[in-house]
C-alpha cells in the first residue's frame, strides 16, 4: 500500500511536502479502521489516555478521562471525540505507520484519531507541523485556505481551542472512506462530518525555536561543559547604564561557539527527537523511538569513517564504525 497513490515519494518530498497540499483518492484502498467509535470512547475512560470532546456550535471543550455515562447523554450531532497517539494504545493503528517510510521515522509524532457526529468538527485552524488526514469511515469536508497563516492571524477568544477569527477557505474537498489528504504547516483548515465519521491525523513532530532553545541549554547545563560570558576590550562608558553592542557581539560569539559544535548538536538533536511522547508511561506503552546519527572519525572533509551512534527513548544504546 502506498499513502501517496501512483506518485513517487520523491516527487512527493520535492514538490509538495511542506509547500503545498496533496489530496489522494484511494490511498489506502479497502481500508478497514483498526479502532471504531466504541473503541475511542472506550480508550478515553482511562487515565493514562490523552483525550477530547468538542461540542456543538461554540466548540465547548471536556478533557477526559471520561465516565461511560457521559456518551449517553451527549446531542445528536455537532460533537467531535479526540484521542491522541492512539498509535501507542493500538497495535494495529501503530503498523499504520510503516507506510509512511518515506519520512525519518523520528519525524513522526503520533496518530489522533477522531470520531464526530454529522456536523461535528474543532472549527478553522492550523497546525505547526506537516500532518496528513486519512479518512476511515463515513466522509468529511474539508475547507483549505491557500498560503500559510500569519503567526499574528487573529483568534476566536476560546479558553482550549485557537479558533480562526478570519477564515476564507479557498476550496472545499470531500473525504471518502480510504481518501487521504497531506496539510504542510499553517495551511488553514475546517474539517466538518457530513455523517458518522472517523479520521486518522498522522502528525509530525516540530519543535519551536524556544522548544529546542530551552532543552539545549538543559542538555550543556547536565555536560557540565559551560563556557562563561567575558567582556570585550572595554573603555570607560559615557552611560555607565548602557550595553553596548560591543557585548552584544561577544554574546553572539559565545552562542554561536555552542551552535558550531556538530557533534554536540548532532547527539543532542538526536536525544530531543526520540523522547518519547509520554515519558512517565513507558512501561504501559512500550513506545520506542530510534534515531542514528554518524559522527566523523577524523576532522577533515576527506574522512570515510564514522561512528554510528544509536539513540533509543533519548538514550545512547548502541556505537559502530561504518563507512561513508
Amino acid at each position: 500500500m502506498n499513502p501517496l497513490g501512483s506518485m513517487p515519494a520523491e516527487e512527493f518530498l520535492l514538490y509538495y511536502w511542506q509547500k503545498r497540499p496533496l489530496l489522494v483518492r484511494g490511498a489506502w484502498k479497502k481500508f478497514k479502521p483498526p479502532v471504531d467509535g466504541d473503541e475511542l470512547a472506550g480508550l478515553s475512560l482511562e487515565d493514562e489516555v490523552e483525550s477530547r470532546l468538542v461540542i456543538g456550535p461554540d466548540h465547548i471543550v471536556e478533557f477526559g478521562p471520561f465516565s461511560a455515562d457521559r456518551f449517553n447523554h451527549l446531542p445528536n450531532d455537532q460533537w467531535t471525540l479526540l484521542v491522541q497517539a492512539v498509535n501507542l494504545w493500538v497495535p494495529e493503528v501503530h503498523t499504520m505507520l510503516d507506510e509512511f517510510c518515506f519520512l525519518p521515522s523520528w519525524r513522526i509524532d503520533d496518530v489522533m484519531v477522531s470520531y464526530a457526529c454529522k456536523g461535528g468538527g474543532v472549527g478553522p485552524h492550523y497546525d505547526d507541523y506537516d500532518v496528513f488526514l486519512l479518512q476511515g469511515k463515513g466522509q468529511r469536508r474539508w475547507q483549505i485556505s491557500a498560503g500559510e497563516c500569519e503567526p499574528n492571524a487573529p483568534l476566536i477568544a476560546h479558553q482550549d481551542l485557537k479558533i480562526l477569527a478570519d477564515f476564507r477557505p479557498d476550496q472545499e474537498l470531500t473525504l471518502n472512506e480510504g481518501d487521504m489528504l497531506y496539510l504542510p504547516p499553517r495551511w488553514a483548515h475546517n474539517g466538518i462530518a457530513l455523517d458518522e465519521c472517523i479520521t486518522f491525523s498522522i502528525g509530525c513532530r516540530a519543535p519551536s525555536v524556544g522548544e529546542m532553545l530551552d532543552d539545549l541549554a538543559t542538555e550543556i547545563i547536565a555536560r557540565g561543559e559551560q563556557k562563561y560570558l567575558r567582556d570585550p576590550p572595554l573603555a570607560p562608558p559615557k552611560d555607565s547604564d548602557e550595553i553596548q553592542f560591543n557585548y552584544i557581539a561577544e554574546v553572539k560569539t559565545l552562542l554561536l561557539s555552542v551552535l558550531n559544535d556538530d557533534t554536540l548538536l548532532a547527539e543532542w538533536f538526536a536525544q530531543y527527537m526520540t523522547q518519547p511522547k509520554y515519558p512517565h508511561l513507558i512501561e504501559l506503552t512500550h513506545e520506542l523511538r530510534k534515531a542514528t546519527i554518524k559522527i566523523p572519525l577524523a576532522n577533515d572533509d576527506t574522512t570515510t569513517k564514522y561512528q554510528a551512534r544509536t539513540y533509543c527513548n533519548a538514550e545512547r544504546v548502541e556505537n559502530r564504525e561504518v563507512d561513508d
